[in-house]
């Protein structure tokens, strides 16, 4: 079934959606991660209510990105189709 929105009410509804996700009150979410590597250099990933996810790095766990339900779907099918796959060596501390 086709959207009936226009493009107009789509940016309102995102912007809704967006405002609403980052007004959540997450400091009782579960943070998740893979068991492995240093403590200090994990991303960690929390489900948050209503299909969102919360994301941090360790190091820095005041800030968190926000995700609707859909952006989160985008990045985890790009990432698992290959769209961030690292195919060069980046830039190396000096």
């Amino acid at each position: 079934m086709a959207s009936t929105e226009t493009p107009e009410e789509i940016a309102a509804r995102k912007e809704r959606e967006k405002n609403e996700l980052y007004a959540l009150d997450i400091s009782g979410v579960e943070w998740l991660s893979a068991p492995d590597g240093p403590q200090d250099e994990k991303v960690e990933i929390a489900h948050l209510p209503g299909g969102g996810v919360g994301m941090r790095n360790s190091k820095d766990p005041a800030t968190v990105l926000r995700f609707t339900a859909a952006e989160w779907e985008a990045f985890v099918l790009g990432a698992r189709d290959g769209e961030f796959d690292i195919t060069e060596p980046g830039p190396q501390p000096s």
